[in-house]
């Protein structure tokens, strides 16, 4: 893959990643398509990474489904599909690996529920980023946590990169593509909608003038609960590029939100402009 990808640069052509676990939707197609658009040769990884499950969590579960992943990505401009094997990305060792910490920005939200998670997406992401050395990679918004932490660990080790963020893909009812909405049963996909609807509803509020952060954080909770979702991990109104308390002075704010609904593990947010 390197020896390919360096091939290419040589060339003087420039080249894009795409890193994804597989079982391809909607929403990563638009990470491809989006990035196709600025590269001249563009990857796609796809690689279900042990390292960011925690125990219990859904890694051998997790739907692995290259042949259908391979026939989604063709005419899309791909290039080259790197889809290795847990051996090969981790050869000859046990864990524990080198880890990578970024602990102003994983140790709250989705960070506190998953211990770890993190750690484990930024050894991947650097190691592909080794590995492909691109020029560019694409990163989807639906994971906000996740896009921070990657900008930051890019910015913090200098890595020569280009992160090009991708709005949320959703379907009809606001409901965020996820690999793990496969999960949902009936009933469960008609209440799924309803994480975003309440982000919407705390952005809202913000957007008026409000700034009773804790409140508003509370009541959204509850509409969630109301609704019939298992668990509520958090709802909560950050700095955009900090993931910080607000201080009620930022021009922009992003309403994040966690839920489990069954076996799924829904997570979705809100970039809020205020009028400052």
């Amino acid at each position: 893959m390197r020896e390919l990808s360096r091939a290419w640069r040589g060339r003087g052509e420039r080249v894009g990643l795409v890193p994804t676990m597989g079982n391809l939707h909607r929403g990563h197609l638009e990470l491809v398509d989006r990035l196709a658009e600025r590269v001249d040769r563009l990857v796609v990884s796809i690689f279900v990474n042990p390292l960011q499950f925690g125990p219990g969590e859904d890694y051998d579960a997790y739907p692995r489904t290259l042949e259908a992943d391979l026939a989604a990505l063709q005419g899309r401009g791909v290039d080259a599909v790197f889809a290795p094997t847990a051996r090969e990305m981790y050869p000859g060792v046990e864990p524990p690996w080198t880890g990578v910490d970024v602990p102003a920005l994983t140790q709250t939200l989705c960070g506190a529920a998953r211990p770890g998670h993190f750690a484990g997406v930024a050894v991947v992401v650097i190691k592909l980023l080794n590995i492909v050395e691109p020029d560019a990679a694409a990163f989807g918004r639906k994971d906000y946590q996740q896009l921070q932490v990657v900008r930051r660990v890019v910015s913090d080790l200098d890595l020569p990169v280009e992160i090009v963020e991708v709005p949320i893909v959703r379907e009809d009812d606001g409901l965020a593509l996820s690999s793990r909405n496969g999960y949902l049963d009936d009933g469960q996909r008609r209440r799924a909608p309803a994480l975003y609807a309440t982000l919407c509803e705390v952005g809202s509020a913000l957007e008026s003038g409000r700034q009773d952060w804790a409140h508003l954080e509370a009541q959204a909770a509850r509409r969630l609960e109301a609704a019939g979702f298992d668990e509520v991990e958090y709802v909560a109104v950050r700095r955009c590029e900090d993931l910080a308390e607000p201080r009620g002075d930022e021009p922009r704010l992003v309403c994040l939100g966690a839920a489990r609904l069954g076996a799924a593990r829904l997570i979705d947010n809100v970039e809020v402009r205020l009028n400052r």
